[in-house]
């Protein structure tokens, strides 16, 4: 969209640029459109929650972990 670099910067008074999804394997070449920045940034960051999570539980005494699990399962499902 032509112009729209400008009135953001209008906008927000800050400088802004379009982005476009770095660190991207596979489909790399089809994902590397502005358009798909939004989306491939909000993966990369549950990635990156999901992947600290998983070290956080690691750190834990596996009886925790598994008693946690079945909490969580409990009030999600009641």
């Amino acid at each position: 969209m032509e112009g729209v670099v400008d009135l953001a910067e209008e906008i927000f008074h800050a400088p802004v640029r379009i982005g476009v999804p770095h660190n991207v394997n596979g489909l790399a070449d089809i994902v590397r459109n502005p358009i798909y920045s939004t989306g491939v940034g909000l993966l990369l960051y549950g990635l990156k929650q999901f992947q600290e999570r998983d070290e956080n539980d690691s750190k834990r005494e596996p009886q925790t972990h598994i008693v946690n699990r079945v909490k969580k399962w409990f009030q999600g499902n009641f």
